[in-house]
């Protein structure tokens, strides 16, 4: 069974990105792929100290929850990464675990991944779509296939300004992005309607 997981890099638990990677998730779910959705938020991971290890043996030497994730992460079909604006940016917890995330790249683990994001702000343009980008970069360089929030909206990805959940344009965005999710992640793998 093909699986989508969604990967919320807010530092609060049950928050704004929370609610979109959820009402994203939830679509998917309705639509025969499996999905689990990963907060960050609760989860020991330390800092990538730049040793190399991970070049020669496409596993990281540090021990925390990133062992976990990361097979997670390679085992996946699709992921969705989130969050919130912090400066314009990712927040350094959603950095922190990108960056752990790099045995991965000498695999081409992100060859044949569908990969979307999604992210919110305190105002309309305050900074989603180039933390969507950040997010973006990140899915180019490890080889990941990117789409955006399907048509109508097709933009970046999903979008939210303050309290999601009142939010018409985040609610539409995310599931325009489950869409193209699903889609892609479907042609992909060759699975049929």
């Amino acid at each position: 069974m093909l699986k989508i997981i969604g990967i919320v890099g807010s530092p609060r638990n049950d928050g704004n990105t929370e609610f979109m990677v959820k009402t994203a998730l939830d679509e998917i779910n309705k639509h025969g792929i499996e999905t689990e959705l990963i907060t960050l938020h609760d989860k020991n991971i330390s800092y990538c100290v730049g040793c190399d290890k991970c070049k020669s043996t496409n596993q990281c030497i540090i021990n925390d929850d990133m062992q976990e994730l990361t097979r997670k992460v390679q085992n996946a079909d699709g992921i969705i990464m989130s969050s919130p604006v912090y400066f314009g940016d990712m927040t350094g917890l959603a950095k922190t675990f990108i960056d752990r995330l790099r045995p991965l790249r000498n695999i081409h683990a992100f060859k044949y991944k569908v990969c979307g994001a999604i992210s919110t702000g305190g105002f309309r343009n305050g900074g989603q779509e180039t933390t969507i980008s950040s997010i973006h970069d990140f899915f180019l360089i490890q080889g990941g296939i990117i789409v955006g929030d399907d048509r109508p909206t097709a933009h970046y990805g999903g979008t939210g300004v303050g309290n999601t959940s009142d939010d018409e344009t985040a609610i539409t965005t995310s599931i325009n992005l489950a869409h193209r999710m699903i889609d892609v992640t479907k042609k992909i793998n060759n699975v049929l309607d």
